[in-house]
């Protein structure tokens, strides 16, 4: 078995690699090629296990990630098998993978249904998550600008040297979600908050949107405008979004919404529905983070690090 640390991961996995094996995963689920099971939580003692689980036969792998809660930590684990053998072949940290493959969901999903001409993003939340979050952007659209809020303003005008810095791309610290949503041509909420962070009103025509930091079934980040205004809605997983989407959820429960007008992602990528129709259409991803992300660049750090000679083997 080879174990890989953060660090191996960071040094195997680019958001251009994430990108390319994110996209290549939801195809393939889009066409019934792959199976994913929604995340499962478990309680005790103060603290909170997540495990969830999923299978790429084109890679031949199939693996599960968890991950536990407590007061002072949260820990991310990744383990990979090799569906032909049974044999268990890696363990992976697995906080850098979730982030990268978190935000290349956002980056596939903006890639598909954000305008071409998309330059400028408006983010709310500065945090672990939101760098990967305009990363992907950056990686698929030639972004002009980004502006950024978040509560704390140490930590945005941070966040905000920082992303310049490794971007190349100018990013503003501004005072107000309001703010930094107004006139963006793309959107992200990266936040734990319980009630909206967006306001449907402040969207400009043509804007998408990318919900991701919320699942839990009773927080949301954008509010029912924004649902109303939506033509297109996806998720990663239908499934896993009626169990932990507040932000469909609450929608759905008031009859705001219809499951039946949610499609998945992955049907997008497979061609086998449409996506914006017309420039001027409001278009929203609500992003949980799913298994098969993380099997799709588990699989593909643990094969490179194979051929780089990285990680340390461990016996069983």
């Amino acid at each position: 078995m080879l174990y890989l640390t953060e660090q191996d991961v960071e040094r195997l996995l680019t958001m251009k690699d994430a990108l390319r094996e994110v996209e290549a995963a939801l195809r393939e689920m889009g066409e019934g090629r792959a199976e994913n099971r929604p995340r499962q939580r478990v309680r005790a003692g103060g603290g909170m296990l997540s495990v969830m689980a999923a299978g790429l036969d084109s890679r031949g792998y199939y693996g599960f990630k968890y991950y536990t809660i407590a007061k002072s930590s949260v820990r991310f684990w990744f383990h990979l098998f090799d569906a032909r053998s049974g044999e268990l072949v890696a363990v992976l940290q697995a906080d850098r993978l979730g982030q990268r493959r978190t935000g290349a969901a956002s980056g596939i999903a903006t890639k598909y249904l954000a305008r071409q001409d998309a330059t400028n993003v408006g983010i709310v939340g500065t945090g672990w998550q939101a760098e990967s979050q305009v990363e992907a952007m950056a990686g698929v659209r030639s972004l002009e600008e980004v502006r950024c809020f978040g509560r704390d303003p140490g930590r945005r005008k941070e966040f905000a040297t920082k992303m310049t810095a490794r971007l190349g791309v100018p990013v503003r610290d501004v005072e107000s979600g309001e703010l930094a949503v107004r006139g963006a041509d793309i959107v992200i909420t990266a936040t734990d908050a319980r009630e909206p962070v967006v306001r449907g009103e402040w969207l400009a025509e043509g804007t998408h949107v990318n919900a991701m930091g919320s699942n839990r079934s009773d927080a949301r980040e954008i509010d029912d405008t924004t649902i109303a205004r939506s033509t297109s809605i996806l998720c990663d997983s239908l499934e896993q979004a009626k169990t932990e989407a507040g932000d469909l959820i609450l929608p759905v429960s008031r009859g705001i919404l219809r499951w039946e007008q949610i499609h998945e992602l992955g049907e997008l990528v497979a061609g086998r529905i449409k996506g914006r129709t017309r420039a001027e259409d409001v278009t929203l991803f609500k992003s949980l983070g799913i298994a098969l992300e993380d099997v799709a660049v588990g699989s593909y750090v643990y094969e490179k690090a194979r051929k780089e000679g990285l990680g340390r083997e461990v016996g069983l």
